[in-house]
């Protein structure tokens, strides 16, 4: 599946949940997905948890951030990355 078909899953409706993006079809939003994720969730617990989704919402909201981070950036506090081991 192309980024663009997985992104097509992707909705953002200023009359749904704020604007903020949505898996379509449901009022989940891509962060929740995202920092679920980011907590250490599989996608098998997540679809679980929501069994109204499909393993290619959950790469949908992947792809969507992959896409937010191409032309801007959080910044990072110095100090918090780790050292490499040597």
């Amino acid at each position: 599946m192309s980024n663009n078909d997985l992104l097509s899953r992707i909705s953002i409706d200023p009359n749904i949940c704020f604007g903020k993006p949505c898996i379509r079809g449901h009022r989940i939003w891509v962060s929740l997905i995202l920092d679920l994720l980011a907590a250490g969730e599989t996608i098998e617990t997540i679809l679980e948890e929501y069994p109204g989704l499909e393993k290619e919402d959950i790469l949908a909201c992947i792809a969507y951030g992959a896409e937010m981070t191409r032309d801007c950036f959080v910044e990072i506090p110095l100090g918090t990355h780790r050292e490499a081991k040597k």
